[in-house]
């Protein structure tokens, strides 16, 4: 009986990190001291899981000096803290270097969505746009 049950759970087991990593992720390089990933830490973090997107993409955060985590490829060196990878399949898809604050962070990462992992900005909440002539 024991037989029976523990071989589906280990077939299922060696299968999850590839599973896990087939969704896009979204990999915050970071390290000891960098005051901007701190900055991001305190505008960004707590809100990030609970938006569209850090749904779409949630974050996975790693030490510039361990390299990439296990079964991710990035297709250049990481220079600056913070960059934040986006990842599909393993594969970086592309990236943003350095943290330019709230206001520009969730616009660069809505579009960097949308153009490279099939996410759909909420239009809604855009600005309006006005007539200024009027």
């Amino acid at each position: 009986m024991l037989r029976t049950f523990a071989l589906p759970v280990l077939v299922l087991w060696a299968f999850a990190p590839v599973t896990a990593l087939a969704e896009p992720r979204l990999v915050m390089v970071e390290q000891p001291g960098c005051v901007y990933c701190e900055r991001w830490d305190e505008e960004i973090a707590e809100a990030y899981p609970k938006t569209r997107e850090g749904q779409h993409a949630p974050l996975l955060r790693a030490d510039l000096r361990d390299g990439p985590p296990e079964g991710i490829t990035y297709d250049r060196k990481v220079n600056f803290t913070p960059t934040f990878i986006l990842v599909e399949d393993g594969t970086e898809q592309a990236r943003i270097e350095g943290y330019p604050g709230a206001d520009f962070f969730w616009g660069l990462l809505s579009m960097m969505l949308a153009e490279h992992a099939g996410f759909e900005p909420d239009v809604s909440a855009a600005t309006p746009v006005t007539d200024s002539e009027g």
